[in-house]
């Protein structure tokens, strides 16, 4: 059922558009924080290699919940400060807390459950931020919006994966720990991104603010109000009438985040074999790989954030799924490399590969999709979406373990390769999906 039409938009300028888009330099900032840093604070609290993947469980399955309902939840909600902006500030919030906590986890039950709430939160932030760039601007201006969110992952994950890095350039120990062996330049990191978190968001969402629901609009939206019931249907309606090119583009979103999973699980303790023949996060070589990966993490997020502008004239040109595939194949043989590298002055290079792989993922699957998505269902298809990415993490996280040390031999170096097999498989995957005209018609020029 319809709720909300689409209505005339006013158009905004670029600084407009940047500054509505600056909450997800704080929102990726924590994800980025995540990726390069929790895997070692596991290790440095006692896990072992073959169980971080059931450790990083939270985030597949919180995603797979949380999303879907969430975006539901605000494409019916009606109050004083608009659909979204209660989702982004109760986020924002919780996030920031859970990141105050989790450098002080002492043990590593602790890190497990602040990891399910900081998921939590980030996801009850992530979808209706989308839907909000969806809502706020009109079809011609749209590209700009996803563009800008793009690159502003980009941004801010090289930061986040910088961040130890350049604390010790301003002269902290890399060795300087905690009782529970954990970094202290990692616990300045992440109070450096409980800050961010919350302080872009707001900035963003109060500066450029929703636009406010007509009369005719509220008094659809109230005709049936949000409850669990319909809430759960419209969750079920909205799959089974699930656009064409989203259903296409499930295998393609599996393997290429299958993949993804893996080398961020497994990058660190890879590095930390090939370079410094480190064996466990107690070696010394350990936390050395670990400063490494968060270097070479920031070159490929800033790779990302350059690719996410230069790409646009190619994807406008070739099209989005050919453009997704070419990016793909970079990552995969990325990837591929990787573990026989020995000297980290190499390591750059399969860095530019991920890094546009890694842009492309950010963007061009939301291309395809475009104007398939019925904008009065924005939010609630914006969330089923990301089951496409969550369900691959969560089958990684459950069945990665069986074979780790068996078909991998226990060495993570092989899960990389692992990984840049099944970057290559997307690859050809995407070249399946039949993409929408509208969906190629989403990149034309403002």
């Amino acid at each position: 059922m319809s709720v909300v039409q689409d209505q005339a938009k006013p158009r905004l300028s670029l600084a407009r558009i940047i500054q509505m888009n600056i909450g997800f330099l704080g929102l990726q900032f924590s994800f980025g924080l995540q990726q390069s840093n929790m895997t070692p604070i596991y290790s440095y609290l006692g896990a072992d290699e073959a169980t971080l993947p059931l450790l990083s469980l939270a985030g597949p399955i919180t995603g797979l919940i949380v999303q879907p309902l969430i975006g539901a939840m605000s494409d019916r909600t009606i109050t004083r400060w608009g659909r979204r902006t209660p989702y982004f500030l109760i986020g924002a919030a919780i996030c920031s807390l859970c990141l105050l906590a989790m450098p002080y986890s002492p043990a590593l039950w602790v890190a497990a459950s602040l990891l399910w709430i900081l998921d939590a939160a980030n996801n009850v932030t992530m979808e209706p931020y989308r839907a909000y760039v969806s809502d706020r601007l009109d079809s011609a201006q749209r590209p700009l919006g996803f563009l800008t969110q793009s690159a502003f992952t980009g941004l801010a994950q090289t930061l986040a994966y910088l961040a130890p890095s350049l604390l010790v350039l301003a002269g902290m120990n890399k060795d300087a720990v905690d009782a529970n062996h954990i970094p202290i330049i990692t616990r300045i990191a992440f109070v450096t991104g409980a800050v961010l978190s919350l302080v872009t968001i707001v900035w963003s969402v109060l500066g450029v603010r929703e636009l406010p629901l007509t009369d005719s609009q509220i008094a659809q939206m109230r005709r049936r109000p949000a409850s669990a019931a319909s809430i759960l249907a419209d969750i079920r309606d909205a799959i089974v009438e699930m656009p064409l090119p989203m259903r296409q583009l499930a295998l393609a979103m599996f393997f290429q985040w299958y993949g993804m999973f893996c080398y961020w699980q497994y990058i660190a303790f890879s590095l930390a074999r090939s370079l410094f023949h480190a064996t466990s996060s107690a070696a010394p070589g350990f936390r050395e790989a670990v400063l490494v990966n968060g270097q070479i993490g920031g070159f490929y997020n800033f790779v990302a954030f350059i690719a996410a502008f230069a790409l646009t004239p190619f994807t406008r040109r070739l099209g989005a799924r050919p453009m997704h595939a070419i990016c793909l194949t970079a990552s995969g043989l990325a990837m591929l490399v990787l573990p026989g590298i020995i000297d980290r002055m190499w390591l750059l290079a399969p860095m530019v590969g991920i890094g546009l792989g890694w842009a492309s993922m950010m963007g061009n699957p939301y291309v395809m999709l475009a104007d398939s998505i019925p904008p009065e269902r924005t939010g609630i298809y914006m969330g089923i979406f990301n089951m496409f990415i969550v369900i691959p993490m969560l089958i990684e996280g459950l069945t990665l373990p069986l074979f780790y040390h068996g078909a991998l031999g226990g060495d993570p170096r092989n899960v990389l390769l692992l990984a840049g097999a099944l970057m290559l498989a997307a690859a050809g995957a995407t070249l399946l999906v039949k993409v929408s005209p509208p969906a190629r018609a989403y990149l034309a020029p403002a």
